[in-house]
């Protein structure tokens, strides 16, 4: 655009000079079962170490293992925009013997997210809000099965009206093609039947070029993304450096698209869904949370009004009933306590008038 031109067209540059100055916040949370490569796919996707002080406990550590939530944050720069990216892990889900209710944690560390966030925004200081409400959960589904476990679906159903899910199936390297395209339809089929709500991409608009409906409806057609992940570069019995998973047989490439949905699962989270994940959070599951709370609230002050009036029709009814003696004599005893009162406030009155003409006189 011309630089000398003056008009509202510069709007979008104004937003745009505004939210790279003010930077971004997101969070994504990884669930799924010890050993599913949830921190080696977040490292690969967002291409740091966010667990280089983490320390892999022993077999016997494991055993009497429990749900943590675990938090770790990193800004990350590119081309002059910066995000805060936080990663909220889940170590110990699914893995003991009994799982029931093991995913009541995690809905209630997103229900604590919501609420700080709405305790904020009703306080004084709202233009410097935390945002750390969950706007994605990747969840990682076992390829060692058939479809969906009976936990899997009752975690997603505990929590896909709080919280965008994006289903993964992990270890898609374990998989042939084969497996992979009967498994996804499998799950998409059982995510039907049960009545699971996860992340719906938008429609695109009729004006869009058809190369972005293609990667649109490719991106609707991977669900659930079928991923690989890896923090080694191969350099041997390779044209270039790739980042990979070698085998007596061959090279498993992470950004192959042949070979998994990494890259698709990548330019989704980073470069064409993130603020709709983050609107999607904003308008629909904060505002359902929103609503229920005033909800709450105003049934409780309801309810503390019909307590009142509860109260006073009871006193009311209890006076009705003494007998007539001794109703005089309640009203005799108001009345004696209203003409005390009077004479000791006519007697203060007298005090300061007194106090004041003395004042004058000394004047």
């Amino acid at each position: 655009m011309d630089k000398e031109y003056v008009g509202f067209a510069t709007l979008p540059n104004q937003v745009h000079r505004k939210s790279v100055k003010k930077g971004f916040d997101f969070t994504l949370m990884v669930v799924g079962e010890s050993g599913l490569g949830k921190s080696t796919l977040v490292n690969s996707l967002f291409l740091t170490d966010l667990y280089t002080d983490r320390e892999m406990p022993s077999s016997e550590e494991c055993i009497p293992q429990t749900l943590e939530i675990i938090k770790n944050a990193v800004d990350i720069e590119e081309r002059g925009v910066k995000v805060k990216l936080t990663i909220v892990d889940t170590p110990g889900f699914g893995d003991a013997l009994d799982n029931s209710d093991c995913w009541k944690p995690i809905a209630q560390y997103i229900d604590q997210q919501f609420e700080q966030y709405f305790r904020d925004e009703s306080g004084l200081n709202r233009k410097n809000i935390q945002d750390n409400r969950v706007h994605c959960i990747l969840y990682f589904i076992s390829p060692y099965g058939h479809g969906l476990r009976p936990l899997d679906v009752e975690f997603m159903k505990a929590v896909h009206d709080k919280v965008n899910i994006v289903p993964i199936i992990a270890k898609a390297d374990t998989l042939t093609p084969k497996e992979v395209k009967v498994m996804k339809q499998r799950i998409r089929d059982e995510i039907e039947q049960y009545g699971i709500n996860i992340y719906q991409f938008p429609d695109c608009d009729s004006d869009e070029d058809e190369e972005f409906k293609q990667q649109d409806l490719a991106l609707k057609n991977s669900i659930p993304f079928a991923v690989i992940g890896s923090n080694e570069i191969i350099n041997e019995n390779v044209a270039r450096p790739i980042r990979g998973r070698a085998y007596p047989w061959g090279v498993a490439e992470v950004e192959n698209k042949v070979h998994c949905d990494f890259s698709m699962l990548r330019n989704m989270l980073i470069q064409t869904h993130m603020q709709d994940l983050k609107d999607v959070t904003q308008e629909v599951h904060y505002e359902n949370y929103r609503a229920q709370c005033i909800q709450s609230l105003t049934r409780i002050g309801a309810k503390d009004r019909s307590n009142r009036n509860k109260i006073s029709r009871q006193s009311i009814t209890e006076l009705s009933l003494l007998p007539l003696a001794a109703t005089e004599k309640l009203i005799q005893e108001k009345d004696e306590e209203l003409r005390r009162m009077q004479e000791m406030l006519k007697m203060m009155q007298q005090q300061m008038q007194q106090s004041q003409g003395e004042q004058s006189d000394a004047l």
